[in-house]
């Protein structure tokens, strides 16, 4: 009895030894599926790696994963997307000797303390004589079982890991993230058309009324040019949860003698914007003085148009013009206009009870912009955050939002009638916002800043230019949104995002872009952070992928969700995100 107990023993010893070595080597195929490749830069793109669960694509009984997205080649914007993320299913080569030895043990353990009982009666030893033919039969059935599960194994093409297993888990991601976009991120297209043409009508008689206000004679003073621009994701069709705030760039009359001048070469402004001076030409006349008095500050011993003299100016101009308007629309709406200090106003408009179907108080940023051509604008600068320091008021921001409309509409004509990219969009976009109610400062306020619906969208542009648009479709929507998600990562590990449009040579040629931007130097969208912060960002943005079914019954529930700090109640109010985004 001794020496087969201590036989049986040694086996489950080596048997628990080779599912440690398997382990290892599972540990390992999962390394090098996730390793970042050594490539960086603009102009390299990385190859996609195949790791545990992408080598297992060609196999049988996988769920029918469609071409990724990263197939048409590289991107001189960033890194490429990567294959599906291992899914880890059981190992029958080792559970079934490891399950075989466990229960030999068992059986060895308890056969040795029947022994020991009857060897204490007056037949001991012909018992356990006799105890030992049991022993013998366990022990071979449960052989027998184990080369029979070996076979069957070998006869059905092994274990599949995209079989089965993979597929219900996949199914149960898809219904979790499409429930998630149907409950709280679609909107309803009724509402939001609403909204939008209500916003239209009012913000339309508030610019007419400034217009008319402001004209005055000679080029001394500011004045509207009278139309109003659309910007955001409520006119590009990637908006979530609610109707509730908009973005409208107002476009401003300025004095001629003055000459936009690009300073991120400078190393001027905040890191990963595109910022530009507007100067004053050589030999300004001397009756434009009254307007470089009230409206420009020095920079380099030349008069710049100053972004927090014009806000001010703005605000007020609007505040001016408000009564008359409010009188006119008493009857459809209650309007009020709120201001911080170095923010765009904000127009509050609360419908009436019987005008609107919808009834929702609305939120809308009135951005002063200068025109530069080409449906290209310079806007103030904002605050990196509530307790940042004002930017430059020399520098201005260039907003491209209507180059981004136009890419929008053409990947609208060229992709599939039901493509998902929008919605891939939408998506990230609630799990971010999720995530971000369950981490602690300071790195709550960075994790939105880090990944900012502009950040999001630039990656979903660049995406899409890489491949197929025919891999957008929506039944490849978990596969689209997983090859953003780890495009997203590479990004933050290389700490590297290229502007879109800025200097950008591979755009589509229905995708026309103003000499501007075609000659502007590139800008990293990412240069702001350092990075332990992008690798944080990094294994969060992943993690949160992982586990986006269980964030989404967790955090969706009211008593998880708490309010961001602002710096004042009016930003509280707007809802306030990038402008333009």
């Amino acid at each position: 009895m001794g020496p087969l107990m201590t036989l049986q023993m040694q086996q489950v010893a080596v048997m628990q030894g080779s599912l440690a070595a398997e382990r290892r080597q599972a540990g390992r195929r999962g390394g090098a599926a996730t390793a970042v490749p050594a490539a960086v830069g603009r102009g390299a793109a990385a190859q996609p790696a195949l790791g545990a669960a992408g080598a297992e694509e060609g196999g049988g009984g996988g769920g029918g994963r469609s071409p990724p997205a990263g197939l048409g080649g590289g991107h001189p914007r960033g890194p490429s997307p990567r294959r599906a993320v291992p899914v880890y299913t059981l190992n029958l080569r080792v559970f079934w000797p490891l399950l075989t030895g466990l229960c030999t043990a068992l059986l060895c353990f308890y056969q040795a303390l029947r022994g020991d009982a009857a060897g204490e009666g007056a037949a001991g030893e012909g018992a356990a004589e006799s105890g030992s033919v049991p022993l013998l039969k366990g022990s071979a059935l449960l052989l027998l079982g184990c080369l029979l599960a070996r076979c069957c194994g070998a006869a059905g093409g092994g274990p599949r890991p995209g079989g089965v297993r993979a597929a219900g888990a996949a199914g149960s991601r898809r219904s979790a993230l499409e429930s998630f976009y149907a409950r709280q991120l679609r909107l309803s297209p009724h509402v939001l058309g609403h909204s939008k043409a209500h916003v239209g009508r009012v913000v339309a008689e508030l610019v007419r009324a400034a217009k008319a206000q402001g004209l005055q004679p000679g080029p001394l003073a500011l004045s509207l040019r009278g139309d109003f621009v659309r910007i955001g994701s409520a006119y590009e069709q990637h908006k979530v949860r609610s109707p509730d705030c908009f973005d409208i760039l107002v476009p401003l009359r300025l004095p001629p003698h003055l000459e936009p001048q690009p300073r991120c070469a400078n190393g001027l402004g905040p890191c990963g914007a595109f910022v530009c001076g507007l100067r004053a030409k050589a030999g300004w006349p001397r009756r434009y003085r009254p307007f470089a008095e009230g409206f420009c500050v020095e920079l380099q011993g030349r008069s710049h148009l100053s972004s927090g003299l014009v806000l001010r100016w703005f605000q007020g101009h609007l505040q001016r013009c408000l009564g008359a308007v409010r009188y006119r629309l008493q009857e459809r709406c209650r309007i009020s206009l709120s201001a911080c200090p170095g923010r765009p106003p904000t127009l509050h408009i609360l419908p009436c009870s019987d005008y609107v179907c919808c009834h929702i108080s609305m939120a809308v940023r009135l951005i002063p912009a200068i025109p530069l051509g080409d449906a290209l604008y310079l806007m103030a600068l904002l605050p990196e955050g509530p307790q940042a320091s004002p930017a430059p008021e020399a520098l201005w921001g260039l907003n491209a939002s209507r180059q981004e409309q136009r890419l929008l509409s053409w990947l609208k004509e060229q992709a599939p009638a039901s493509s998902c990219h929008l919605k891939c969009l939408q998506i990230l976009k609630g799990l971010r916002d999720l995530r971000g109610q369950g981490l602690e400062e300071p790195f709550s306020s960075q994790w939105g800043r880090v990944l900012s619906s502009y950040v999001l969208k630039t990656a979903l542009f660049s995406l899409l230019l890489q491949g197929p648009l025919e891999a957008w479709d929506e039944r490849f929507l978990v596969e689209r949104l997983e090859d953003l998600v780890l495009y997203l990562r590479d990004c933050l590990r290389k700490q590297v995002l290229m502007h879109f449009f800025l200097g950008n040579a591979s755009l589509p040629e229905a995708v026309a872009l103003p000499r501007f931007l075609k000659e502007a130097a590139p800008v990293n969208l990412l240069a702001a952070f350092d990075g332990p912060t992008l690798d944080l960002a990094a294994f969060q943005l992943i993690n949160t992928w992982f586990q986006a079914p269980h964030i989404i019954r967790m955090y969706s529930h009211p008593r998880y969700l708490r309010p961001a700090p602002t710096p004042c109640r009016h930003v509280t109010e707007a809802r306030q995100e990038p402008l333009g985004e």
